[in-house]
């Protein structure tokens, strides 16, 4: 004879097992960790100090 097994701890265990799975598809789809976002968004704010550093300035009060 096969064992008797709880049919609503096993629909809980499979369902974990599929919610680990898709979980761990989107981390590799979405996911970045805190130190990759803060280093990004340093080195975006960075080279816009560099960009605005180096703009021209008109002085339009100079114009006739």
């Amino acid at each position: 004879m096969s064992d008797i097994i709880n049919l609503r701890r096993e629909r809980k265990r499979r369902k974990g097992i599929e919610d680990a799975r898709l979980a761990d598809a989107n981390r590799r789809l979405h996911g970045r960790t805190k130190g990759q976002k803060v280093l990004e968004k340093q080195e975006k704010d960075r080279l816009n100090v560099l960009l605005d550093g180096r703009k021209l300035s008109r002085d339009d009060s100079e114009t006739p």
